[in-house]
Parts: C-alpha cells; structure tokens; sequence
C-alpha cells in the first residue's frame, strides 16, 4: 500500500511537510497546498517558497494547481516544471465558498463541457504527467457518472477521489458506492482519499477494495502523525521501525515546527496561531490535560504556550500509539 500526504491549505507547507518527514514514517508523495495562477504570471513568494526544491529535499512533492483556465494551468505547470516537478495535480475538490463561487476546485464539477474542454487542453499540451484529485459533484452522487466519462477520455497520472460531494463539505460518512463506481470505469490508478483515521477504518477501505493499493490521509495524519506507522507496522513488518518511540518523536516533531515557523514568520501572535490551529487536530494525542489544553489554546505568548505544552506533554496521557 502507497500513502501520500493530502494538500491541506495554510497546514501542509513545506515547514510541516519537513518536520513530519524528518520524525515520523515517510509518505509516498506529498501533495502541495493548491498553487492559484495570477494575472500577471509570478508565483507568490509564499507559493514559491513552498515548492523550491532545497525546501524539499528527500521527499517526492507534488505541487497541486487550482484554477479553471487551461492557459493559466499550462503556464503554472511549465513555471513547476523548471524546478524540477514532472507531475502536477489539478485540484477539483476544494469546497470553499470563494473557491466554489469562482467556478474553481469542487465548483468546477458543475460544468462537465467546460472540464472537458479544459482538460483536453491541457493534456494535449502539457509536457507534466497530470493527477486529479477529485469530489464527485456538486450536490448529487449521481453526478459522477458525467464527471467520469469525461475523466475515461484523459491519460492521467492518477485519479485520487474524495467521495463526497461538495454540499457534504468535510461532513457525513464518505459515500463509498460513488467511489466504487469511480474504481470501476476508471483507466488510470485510483486513491482513495476521505476518513482514514485509524486501524479500523484502514481496514473497513482496504477490506471492501483491495484493488485498491494507495490511499491519501489528510486530517487523520495531522491529528495523529504517527498515524501511517501504525498502519505500516502491521501491513509491512520489513519496513524500518524507529527507534525512538511516537511520543518522544512528536516531541521532537512539534519543536520542529515552532522552530520552522519562527524563522519564516514575523511576530510571536503568527506563530501562535499557526500551532494554535494544529492543536485543534492533536489535542486528540492526550487523554486529560483539559485545563492545559485550555492554557494553550488561550495563550498569548509564545513561552506562556510553551510552558502549558511542557506541562501537557509530562502530566496528559500519551494516546498517540492507539490503533
């Protein structure tokens, strides 16, 4: 089984991508935050940054593209394909409002002649293999079936489907009857991506697909980076297990990315909270610890932070090696 690491936007930069890849069971590919092309044809030095390839040594990284005009798309991927990059992936799954209402991500499903228009532009002239991370409509699961005929006429790289519909945002089971059929008139590699979060659910994708053998953990892995260990312990005993346990690594995981963020942001409150919102996922690794939990989410100071951390991770038990 193959994992990559989904895009996940403002968490997934090239600061979390190193820290995770340094301490924890390396992914298969890491799939950029989306890259949205600009008027005026420059990557946003936050994009740059993200995807410069002495950020990202060591890993295979995917840098993923949002947009809907084929011309943008051409242009991004060429500006990618100078550092280095052979493979981009659409992004056809965002459900943001500003992102939807733009006609872009999960929006551009509505449109099924425009997409197809699109994407036999910018696979006729396209020297990057493409990859399409996909939801599978707008607002019907019945929707998928357009959206795969014009999908079956393109040689993509993979297809990696989320299957949900848009209207389901994050919410809801994912509706795995939709993915099925997706499985079956795809002719390109599929993954599946959506609500791996631990053993058991592992075991419900893998047990009712075994064609299947690559799947893309977003939310899961931020909420417990150990999360693809405990998944290769068991699947692959001749993978190299550390040495170190996963709460001393997470320890050295977390530093990491305070240090990271220190150096490339301005201002103790910007750092905050950026390890402000990763908390809203790990506060799961720790059983109790309320009150101090509380203490780091209310913090106002980088070293009133650390100090409700350091306390946390000595008093709260350790939740992290849970299957």
């Amino acid at each position: 089984m193959r994992f990559y690491m989904a895009p996940m936007e403002g968490i997934t930069g090239y600061v979390y991508r190193n820290a995770y890849h340094r301490y924890f069971s390396p992914m298969d590919k890491y799939f950029t935050p989306f890259i949205v092309p600009s008027q005026n044809r420059t990557l946003k030095s936050k994009e740059l940054n993200d995807v410069l390839p002495e950020h990202n040594q060591g890993m295979k990284v995917v840098p993923q593209i949002l947009t809907n005009k084929s011309q943008d798309f051409l242009w991004c991927a060429g500006k990618l394909g100078e550092l280095g990059y052979r493979e981009v992936n659409l992004n056809l799954g965002c459900p943001s409002g500003t992102v939807v209402s733009k006609g872009r991500g999960a929006g551009f499903l509505s449109d099924p002649d425009k997409l197809d228009k699109f994407l036999e532009e910018i696979f006729s002239k396209s020297e990057a293999e493409i990859s399409i991370k996909t939801r599978l409509g707008m607002w019907e699961e019945s929707e998928f079936e357009d959206l795969m005929a014009v999908f079956v006429r393109y040689p993509m790289k993979e297809l990696i489907i989320h299957p949900r519909v848009r209207e389901d945002y994050y919410k809801n089971q994912p509706r795995l009857e939709g993915f099925a059929y997706g499985l079956a008139q795809s002719r390109s590699p599929v993954c599946y991506n959506g609500n791996v979060t631990d053993r058991e659910s592992f075991l419900k994708i893998r047990d009712r697909f075994p064609q299947v053998d690559c799947m893309m953990l977003g939310r899961g892995v931020i909420a417990n980076p150990g999360l693809l260990e405990i998944l290769r312990r068991e699947e692959d005993g001749s993978r190299k297990l550390f040495h170190q346990n996963l709460k001393t690594r997470f320890i050295g995981f977390h530093q990491s990315l305070l240090e990271g963020y220190r150096e490339i942001m301005s201002g103790d409150r910007n750092v905050l909270f950026k390890m402000k919102e990763l908390w809203a996922y790990m506060d799961s690794l720790f059983e109790g610890g309320d009150k101090l939990k509380k203490r780091i989410k209310k913090a106002e100071r980088l070293e009133e932070y650390e100090a409700a951390v350091e306390t946390l991770l000595q008093e709260a038990e350790w939740r992290g090696d849970r299957k």
